[in-house]
């Protein structure tokens, strides 16, 4: 509504329009339209300013994660680098050399003429102790191999068995320094209990019999988890803690790691020569 001031100059020529706010109250239809749309645009601003917040959390994120990835890739180069340098080094030619030889006397495989390693089946001796083999046989040690199964759980004793042989002829162990056991009580089982009595008993006319000045075989954890591997280690720990093995053999036990460090090849050898408790 619009109505003339009165407040009117009497010398002027025109007179001014100003508009009154109007004293009638809105109808509850429009105070109802008018605080919906409000709240709308109240609740657009608070989305923008939401939205705006996730977007600089968002890109701020992505900045410090590029920066990250790239510090990632720099420390797995030069942790790579690392590793072929340490391999290179002790498993080749430069292992000849001062820095090679510094390392490589740093084992603690303690000097033997006869060493006696025990296993459960056909392809242990390979798989967990081929290069504790190839350094004894380097260090002119004679190495016998106990084998306490054919490895028949798949009905491929025979086969096993041939392949038992060819390994320990590549490895430079005699064909006659092997013993394998068949028997009934000793199968190729993971379900299989393999008597302490049964095992100690052989590990100890094994090492009576050839006067083995040192013991190799597995941990309490058996590398894999096996319970015939884990069985050698409780018929030792039996024989050591009865006082039956002799006094003049050393007993070493191969270190169990868990599964990720078990397959990561050369690049497991800085952790193993920082935290091996036989190195």
């Amino acid at each position: 509504m619009i109505h003339a001031s009165p407040n009117v100059d009497p010398h002027a020529s025109e007179t001014i329009i100003r508009p009154v706010p109007s004293l009638v109250p809105p109808s509850p239809i429009t105070w109802w339209f008018q605080r919906e749309k409000t709240d709308q645009h109240r609740e657009q601003q608070e989305q923008l300013g939401y939205t705006g917040c996730l977007e600089a959390i968002y890109n701020t994120a992505l900045l410090y994660l590029h920066e990250t990835l790239d510090h990632i890739a720099l420390v797995l180069l030069a942790y790579s680098i690392l590793c072929v340098v340490l391999y290179r080094m002790l498993f080749h030619r430069a292992a000849g050399s001062r820095y090679g030889r510094w390392l490589v006397r740093r084992s603690h495989l303690p000097p033997c003429n006869r060493a006696l390693l025990v296993t459960a089946h056909p392809d242990d001796e390979v798989m967990f102790f081929g290069p504790t083999i190839l350094e004894l046989r380097r260090r002119q040690c004679r190495v016998f191999v106990l084998c306490l199964s054919e490895g028949n759980h798949d009905r491929k004793g025979a086969v096993r068995r041939q392949e038992l042989w060819d390994a320990c002829e590549s490895l430079g162990v005699r064909a006659e320094d092997i013993t394998l056991v068949n028997a009934t009580h000793l199968q190729d089982d993971p379900t299989a209990e393999w008597k302490t009595v049964t095992v100690a008993n052989q590990l100890l006319r094994q090492l009576e019999s050839l006067d083995a000045e040192l013991l190799i075989t597995f941990d309490k954890d058996g590398i894999s988890g096996h319970p015939n591997h884990c069985a050698i280690y409780y018929a030792t720990a039996s024989l050591c803690l009865s006082g039956m093995i002799p006094s003049n053999c050393k007993v070493l036990t191969l270190e169990t790691v868990n599964l990720c460090r078990k397959y990561l090849s050369i690049f497991d050898l800085p952790v193993t020569l920082l935290l091996s408790t036989n190195w």
